[in-house]
């Protein structure tokens, strides 16, 4: 009887590529989340305007100068409006944003970031920017322009020491379908109305409608007790300070330039 060769072994079965590292955030970021949290702790217990998810805009004078002349901001936005496609999208400025948005379907026009005022926008949206330089506080301001069907998922801004607040500029139809959620409670915006809210609690926003929403959006101190109220300013200047807001700086003046160039040619 003839010998049988040995039978080779079976394969082992392909081990699955072990996952890829996950990245490691910046030191500054992971070590400026870590003092927030401290300072927004802080920031509560010493607010003068108390610690809700929504403000009554009515408790703020400065809130009816700009729905007074909501008219006149429309009026320049429409004129902003006529290059939307070439607006950058808030990612490209705001690199952090990329976690929110990856398409271009969320678009910016920059007046201020951080108190950095950006000339050549201002000096396109005079009336706006008159507006805006007139609220007590004011860091940041732009038109924030949503497409339809845009959905911004939940996330929970950085600090605690501004306010956000929004004057709805153009408000599609129907409004239930057009909506931000802050914390449990939901809001839906109104052309010519201010809303204020505070954007450290877990929020996020819906456009299912076939309108574009835009609101002019600002970023204001949020009023404090002294001695706190020095402490917020200067946690603000280091924020501001950032290499993530010089980033995004760095990010607008470019854009700009573009802009420049295209319209050169």
């Amino acid at each position: 009887m003839s010998e049988q060769p040995p039978s080779s072994p079976a394969a082992a079965p392909s081990e699955p590529p072990p996952p890829k590292p996950k990245r490691q955030k910046p030191w500054y970021i992971v070590l400026g989340r870590k003092v927030l949290k401290g300072v927004d702790r802080f920031i509560a217990r010493h607010s003068l305007v108390g610690d809700p998810a929504f403000f009554d805009p009515a408790d703020f004078a400065w809130t009816r100068e700009l729905e007074a002349n909501w008219a006149v901001v429309r009026a320049e936005l429409d004129e902003i409006m006529r290059e939307r496609d070439a607006l950058p999208n808030f990612q490209d400025i705001s690199e952090d944003q990329k976690r929110l948005s990856q398409d271009n379907q969320w678009k910016t026009f920059f007046l201020y970031g951080y108190g950095y005022k950006m000339e050549e926008n201002c000096l396109r949206c005079p009336e706006t920017t008159r507006l805006v330089e007139h609220v007590p506080g004011m860091k940041t301001a732009f038109f924030s322009i949503l497409a339809p069907g845009k959905h911004i998922p939940a996330h929970r801004g950085p600090y605690k020491g501004v306010m956000r607040y929004h004057l709805g500029l153009s408000v599609p139809e129907p409004r239930e379908r057009c909506r931000i959620r802050v914390g449990h409670e939901v809001a839906y915006w109104e052309e010519g109305k201010s809303m204020l809210f505070d954007d450290t609690y877990n929020h996020e926003v819906w456009n299912d409608t076939d309108g574009v929403r835009v609101v002019l959006f600002l970023d204001v101190m949020r009023p404090m007790r002294f001695p706190a109220s020095l402490v917020n300013r200067m946690a603000f200047t280091l924020i501001r300070l950032s290499p993530y807001v010089q980033r995004a700086r760095r990010n607008q003046k470019r854009w700009l330039q573009r802009q420049r160039q295209s319209r050169a040619r």
